[in-house]
């Protein structure tokens, strides 16, 4: 009879304290508690292992992996006994203070950072035991309680993300491109790609190319340049960096199928520019009367932009596969090269129009101002 009177007991506070809830005021009820997911490094090992309390008691900093994309609907709940500080991968967020919960919308963080996944450490206490996080349900007066979900543990850190099979498959495709242009286009390739010929100043109004600028093979070597830049920017948004608003923009889900249909999508966008930019040229050149020179200017400038970005796109895929997956990319590190390119592009286009010796020098700088110089400042104004 005791014994009833005792489990009966335990029963009832146990679910006393379930219904009470999790959070400030306890005003939400647990979907998933993170007690048994903790992570520290391990030097050993070189990756991030189970928290184990006979070997970590000391550690101070602990980490969790949060599945962002399918909590949406949900908050995360972090509280700490003692001051401490949030990182999410590895970039310092927000101060913990002591006692005090810290609630954030999973929706606005997976919008903010466009991942499935999201890598958090506390840092503070040695231990675990001080610590509570929580995914959460808002309660309401109509809800019925939300049971926590229970999950084994891993000592694998990370799902594989679909980011790393696209990128994958987008340079697959790029590469195929490119091929196919080298073999049935190879004139037109060997010039495009040609570095002496893009420092050149000296006139090779060849037809096929600079005469026809929206010819068929002007048009597909526009569209390998759209790829690419799709490409680069994809990468960029991969890395948390916010390019023109790129998270509000375009926004889809982060499965394969979404990344290559955005892909596409940013393909045909950056096709239409390319070719609007040759209409501004041309629209701004008729008003300077340098119409002999607009065909020369737009194709030094698809020249110069292939041989750079398709630099870039290398040099960034060959960063990406070797830099840690939760490693911060500065904006300073793009916008350097990046600005640093057209700057030049906008003085080589100065010095071989210049050398055609078809306008005063006062109208070939106000011209360039107009078409290279202004979209460029803008571009940057707004880009970050």
């Amino acid at each position: 009879m005791r014994f009833c009177l005792i489990v009966s007991t335990l029963l009832l506070w146990a679910l006393g304290s379930r219904a009470q809830g999790v959070g400030p005021n306890q005003q939400f009820f647990p979907v998933h508690d993170f007690r048994n997911d903790w992570l520290v490094y391990d030097q050993t090992y070189k990756s991030y292992v189970p928290f184990i309390d006979e070997q970590h008691a000391l550690v101070n900093s602990v980490s969790f992996f949060l599945d962002a994309e399918s909590n949406r609907r949900y908050y995360l709940l972090i509280s700490t006994r003692q001051t401490g500080y949030l990182f999410i991968d590895a970039a310092l967020k927000r101060r913990l203070n002591a006692n005090e919960w810290l609630v954030m919308n999973l929706d606005s963080l997976y919008r903010a950072y466009r991942k499935p996944e999201l890598f958090l450490t506390v840092h503070g206490s040695p231990g675990v035991d001080d610590k509570q996080v929580f995914i959460g349900h808002l309660k309401s007066a109509a809800q019925k309680e939300v049971a926590a979900a229970e999950t084994r543990l891993s000592i694998l850190p990370r799902r594989p993300s679909a980011y790393a099979n696209f990128f994958t498959l987008s340079l697959l495709f790029i590469a195929a491109l490119n091929a196919y242009l080298f073999n049935f286009h190879h004139r037109a390739f060997i010039r495009f790609f040609d570095l002496t010929d893009l420092l050149s100043i000296t006139d090779r109004d060849e037809l096929f190319l600079v005469n026809r600028p929206l010819g068929l093979i002007n048009l597909l070597f526009l569209l390998n340049l759209s790829f690419i830049t799709a490409y680069l920017y994809m990468i960029v948004q991969s890395k948390n960096i916010d390019l023109f608003l790129s998270r509000a923009l375009l926004l889809r889900g982060q499965s394969l199928f979404d990344l290559i249909v955005t892909f596409f999508e940013l393909s045909a966008l950056a096709f239409l520019l390319l070719v609007a930019k040759y209409v501004f040229i041309a629209v701004i050149g008729g008003l300077y009367r340098l119409e002999q020179v607009v065909n020369l200017h737009f194709f030094k400038a698809i020249q110069s932009s292939l041989i750079f970005f398709t630099a870039g796109a290398i040099l960034v895929a060959i960063l990406s596969a070797n830099t840690p997956v939760n490693a911060t990319w500065s904006s300073t590190w793009l916008m350097v090269p990046f600005v640093s390119f057209y700057v030049l592009r906008l003085a080589l286009l100065y010095v071989v129009i210049a050398n055609k010796g078809v306008v005063k020098n006062l109208y070939l700088f106000s011209y360039l101002c107009i078409v290279e110089l202004i979209p460029l400042t803008i571009g940057v104004r707004f880009a970050l």
